[in-house]
């Protein structure tokens, strides 16, 4: 259980990492490249969901998985479920009748969705480790 609770504890540190890579692709994408919001939502998720494999293969996981190719497909796959999950709470956060500012539902978003890649990659991604 103790091994468990420190592995969550490591995907969470890389996942802020991962929160700053977001935010930072998002804005710029949105506020100055004038991209549609969920498309630069997107895109600050994809840098993110690729920074945090590398460092969760190596460090949380400190996985040896020579096949990094299906290993990155099935954490990439976990990642979209995860952004499709994200796109959705948000739109619901905006969308409702108190309407939510964009950013704090992309907050709410992230720590929701955090939670489904922990489990889906401890279970599927990084069964080895």
């Amino acid at each position: 259980m103790f091994e468990l609770g420190l592995k969550f504890l490591k995907f969470s540190a890389v996942g802020l990492s991962g929160l700053a890579i977001d935010f930072c692709i998002t804005f710029l994408a949105k506020e100055k490249l004038r991209l549609n919001k969920y498309f630069a939502n997107s895109l600050g998720f994809v840098f993110a969901a690729t920074s945090n494999y590398l460092l969760n293969k190596t460090w949380t996981f400190q996985d040896t998985n020579p096949d990094a190719v299906t290993q990155f497909s099935k954490y990439i796959l976990i990642a979209l479920i995860g952004l499709i999950i994200n796109n959705l709470i948000i739109y619901l956060l905006v969308n409702n009748k108190k309407k939510m500012t964009f950013y704090w539902a992309k907050l709410v978003a992230i720590g929701i969705v955090v939670i489904w890649n922990f489990i889906a990659n401890y279970n599927f991604t990084f069964t080895s480790s």
